[in-house]
């Protein structure tokens, strides 16, 4: 666990909730409602990430510049409790890949594009790796 990449962000809420297209790897949008946006500061800098709702958490589908590289090349999921006095704990040690890093059988949505973060989030779940003596 790296303690810097658990950050305590401000959320902004919608008045009322924004309608975001949400693509998935079979190509299709499904509009989808996000409740408002998190602002957060990592190594000096402030990012926005917007995430959608799924029960009573919050969902963060995200990329950022260790996509594709040490981390699955679509992106990875994040999920936060809701908001508590006007904040989220976005905790990136918890960051996982989406089941179609595991399988081709998977319909996963895809990071919406305002969540392609300017940063390196080298927290949370790398590239899944099959093990080679599995058969």
């Amino acid at each position: 666990m790296k303690d810097e990449y658990r950050v305590t962000s401000a959320f902004v809420a919608y008045p009322e909730p924004k309608m975001i297209p949400i693509a998935d790897v079979l190509g299709d949008t499904t509009p989808t409602p996000s409740p408002g946006y998190v602002t957060f500061t990592l190594r000096g800098k402030e990012y926005r990430l917007e995430p959608v709702t799924e029960g009573n958490l919050l969902f963060f589908m995200f990329r950022d510049l260790t996509s594709g590289k040490q981390t699955y090349p679509a992106g990875r999921f994040l999920y936060a409790n809701l908001p508590r006095d006007g904040n989220v704990v976005l905790d990136f040690n918890r960051a996982h890949n989406p089941p179609c890093a595991y399988t081709a059988y998977a319909t996963c949505p895809l990071p919406p594009q305002q969540n392609s973060l300017a940063v390196r989030i080298e927290a949370g779940e790398l590239n899944f790796k099959p093990d080679r003596h599995s058969k």
